[in-house]
């Protein structure tokens, strides 16, 4: 994969002077991007403001998703809420649930009159955020998935082929007993264990994770995530580790650092990753569709999103929701998407962002770089693919991570810990259920 960009976005900054940002209308934005995507985000905010003298945006890092949920909450609380908050998506169903405290998207649009059309969103992306009635509640905008990325340089130097098939779960554990026999000190290496291995593994398959339809269907789900795929995923994955095969670093994002360092021969991690490592790596990379395991459920069905939305808060000026409707619009354009998806690995939130990516050539030239796109678009998402929505999924994934790294260190077997996550997840799921009736 050539590690070079197009239609890249100019990092810079637009200087107002006092007199003519006392003439605009200020908006408020929340995120929790830092490094290049956050130098992305902020050129973004700067080129907005630059092209009209209405309003200005001031853009602010939070910390991490999950701070930056707690910080709107927090702020929502002591009415100083922000016009538009950054949410990953696993806090939708809170979202969702916090009557007072957001304005859905679509009566922002409307009532702004900015430019805004639904249908232009894809599907796996706008189901994501939309109610059953079909209105947008929040906005897409960093929406990513899970893939394969290959360290070809770590595949040669073990004497494995970095063109054989990885296609299959199967074809991976045959090439990490390669790579290990080559002298790899680090075969395999993940980001976000839980939403990879778990949360998208299941959707891969077309196997439940929790019941009513994943949380779409109802606030009395229950967790399901302790199957017979699943249980068998994690169990070949535990074995990797007690192997050192798999090389377990921490329940984010702590083993980018490992492989953008050369240190690791294959990762699953978000297509996002694209934005870390097309600008650190020094070795030849590629990067592959998630692979699955062969003759287990429906796999390859799709798999689902990651990354966050935007959603506006209640409690401002008319005149501050018709800026945040003309910057969330602006966001959406063709132009802006496509140059963000070119930049990051995210998907192109709209179609059109995915149609004029492809018309640039960026596909041709960056190849791989569509995986992500055709991985999630190539089938029609089931009742177990569309997505999750459940109450106090934050704390439930830090349930979740706490049995799998018990399974990593052996002290548990895959359906123990994933019987356990069952046990102890499903009385937030009820708690949520109680609280939001």
């Amino acid at each position: 994969m050539k590690r070079t960009t197009i239609g890249a976005l100019a990092v810079g900054s637009t200087l107002l002077s006092p007199i003519a940002a006392s003439a605009q209308t200020e908006v408020q934005f929340w995120h929790a991007f830092t490094g290049r995507l956050g130098e992305l985000v902020a050129a973004q905010v700067d080129e907005f403001n630059a092209s009209q003298d209405n309003y200005v945006v001031v853009q602010s890092h939070k910390g991490n998703y999950s701070e930056t949920l707690n910080a709107g909450i927090a702020a929502f609380r002591a009415q100083e809420q922000p016009h538009i908050l950054m949410v990953f998506e696993v806090g939708t169903a809170t979202m969702m649930s916090a009557r007072g405290a957001t304005r859905p998207v679509h009566e922002v649009m409307e009532q702004s009159g900015a430019q805004f059309d639904p249908s232009a969103y894809i599907g796996a992306v706008n189901g994501y955020y939309t109610t059953t009635e079909g209105d947008m509640l929040s906005l897409p905008f960093n929406a990513s998935t899970p893939v394969l990325w290959v360290n070809r340089d770590a595949f040669e130097a073990a004497g494995v082929d970095p063109d054989m098939d990885l296609s299959t779960w199967q074809n991976v554990g045959d090439a990490l007993t390669a790579l290990q026999k080559g002298g790899s000190e680090c075969p395999l290496v993940t980001a976000w264990q839980s939403w990879v291995h778990l949360e998208n593994f299941s959707a891969y398959h077309d196997v439940p994770f929790a019941s009513q339809d994943n949380g779409f269907a109802g606030l009395d789900t229950e967790l399901t995530l302790n199957g017979e795929a699943q249980v068998a995923h994690l169990t070949a994955m535990g074995e990797w580790a007690q192997d050192g095969k798999f090389i377990y670093t921490g329940r984010r994002n702590e083993g980018g650092a490992n492989f953008r360092a050369g240190e690791c021969a294959l990762f699953t991690e978000s297509s996002a990753g694209y934005a870390g490592i097309s600008s650190e790596a020094k070795f030849d990379f590629d990067v592959r569709r998630l692979p699955y395991w062969e003759g287990v459920g429906n796999a390859p069905q799709n798999t689902i999103i990651g990354g966050a939305s935007l959603w506006v808060m209640e409690g401002h000026e008319d005149d501050e929701y018709k800026g945040a409707g003309e910057f969330l619009s602006y966001l959406s354009s063709s132009d802006v998407q496509a140059s963000w998806h070119q930049n990051t690995g995210y998907l192109p939130i709209t179609a059109e962002a995915g149609e004029a990516t492809r018309a640039a050539g960026f596909y041709d030239e960056n190849p791989g770089t569509e995986i992500a796109v055709l991985q999630m678009t190539a089938n029609e998402p089931t009742a177990n693919s569309k997505g999750l929505r459940l109450g106090s999924f934050d704390q439930i994934r830090g349930i979740i991570d706490e049995e799998l790294e018990a399974i990593w260190a052996g002290d548990k077997s895959a359906q123990e810990a994933l019987d356990s996550v069952v046990e102890r997840g499903n009385p937030l799921l009820r708690r949520f259920e109680q609280a939001n009736r």
